[in-house]
């Protein structure tokens, strides 16, 4: 294994030890976003069924695949030796770990019922999706190389769906040069690209008409796996969402002093959501949460999320406002950079509505 892997292993021990477990187990499935946690551990990508990583106390690593689809991936891509392919991993992981005390990622959302009625009964398993994204939110120098080349691939793609972007045009249309260039430039199969139909998230469809205001939600991962999002809205504001747009540049002026080392999540929530509820606006969506090789990782900005922010933890930021009516809605996306002084926005866009 090179270097960087060795060390992301090597932090998961730590947690491991500090919380009295005998072994770390991460589970990924092909579900866009729910992927990254196997990627991080072991190189290796998931584009079919599932698989799991297992990181011992002590003793090396083993990837496990279920061996009714051999193919779940391009298997040399994983810098892990031991891989695994088990008619019933549940049942392989139960024998390896029995008697084990074991710390589960993905224990409520992504491990299958066969593998957990196997693997519950041999080994004590503990949920640990919050103390697995603590041991890898803070990024590493060669994390954060290939975060800003997503930042660019992100930025590139919004661009492309801006210039492609007219009323009348339908959304399916809009997108495409965009979802060209992503797959272009590396980002295969890790898209997840929407726009906002009132308030409401929406797959972009050649039946969704564009009329003279749009919200694009465009969310990648560039070749080194590390998902980001960058967006903003295009056309003509109503008169309510210019009184939204007025707090989303205090939120954008506030989050570059609020997302500091030492700053609680909860803290930096209140700080950039006040411009928002201060007018009257609900918040849909959530503000902000950690993101990295997992689409969506904890600590999200949120109430009562007391997590302490640490340099080079990496966020994406994107308040969600909605108005009275719950229809109209602002909501724009940029991902950013924790610091000692404060919060960095990678891509550096303009906070406005694009024409």
């Amino acid at each position: 294994m090179d270097g960087e892997l060795t060390a992301r292993h090597a932090r998961v021990r730590e947690a491991l030890e500090r919380h009295g477990l005998d072994a770390a187990l991460v589970c990924g499935s092909e579900y866009t976003g729910f992927e990254g946690a196997v990627t991080y551990l072991s190189g290796f990508q998931i584009v079919h069924r599932y698989a799991y990583v297992l990181v011992p106390l002590e003793g090396e690593p083993a990837i496990v695949f279920p061996a009714e689809a051999h193919y779940v991936g391009e298997h040399g891509d994983s810098q892990i030796a031991d891989q695994v392919f088990a008619d019933r991993p549940g049942e392989w992981l139960g024998e390896r770990l029995r008697g084990q005390r074991v710390g589960v990622y993905g224990l409520d959302y992504v491990m299958t019922v066969r593998d957990y009625a196997a693997l519950a009964g041999a080994a004590e398993l503990v949920p640990w999706d919050v103390e697995f994204d603590l041991a890898r939110a803070v990024k590493s120098e060669a994390e954060l190389v290939s975060v800003r080349e997503s930042v660019e691939i992100n930025l590139a793609g919004f661009h492309a769906f801006r210039e492609a972007w007219a009323p009348g045009r339908n959304a399916a249309g809009v997108l495409s040069p965009a979802e060209r260039l992503f797959v272009e430039r590396g980002c295969g199969r890790l898209t997840m690209n929407m726009v906002l139909v009132g308030a409401e998230f929406a797959i972009a469809r050649d039946d969704t008409v564009f009329g003279e205001f749009t919200i694009p939600s465009l969310e990648i991962a560039g070749p080194g796996g590390h998902w980001v999002e960058v967006s903003r809205a295009l056309g003509t504001p109503s008169d309510e969402v210019k009184k939204m747009l007025e707090a989303y540049e205090e939120y954008y002026e506030v989050a570059q002093a609020a997302l500091r080392a030492g700053a609680t999540a909860h803290d930096v929530h209140r700080a950039v959501s006040a411009g928002f509820t201060q007018r009257g606006y609900h918040l849909g969506h959530v503000t902000g949460h950690s993101i990295g090789m997992t689409m969506i990782e904890h600590p999200k900005i949120g109430e009562g999320i007391d997590t302490e922010l640490a340099a080079s933890m990496v966020f994406s930021m994107h308040p969600h406002a909605i108005a009275a009516d719950g229809v109209e809605c602002l909501y724009m996306q940029d991902t950013w950079l924790v610091t000692e002084d404060g919060g960095v926005p990678l891509a550096g866009l303009p906070m406005q509505i694009f024409q």
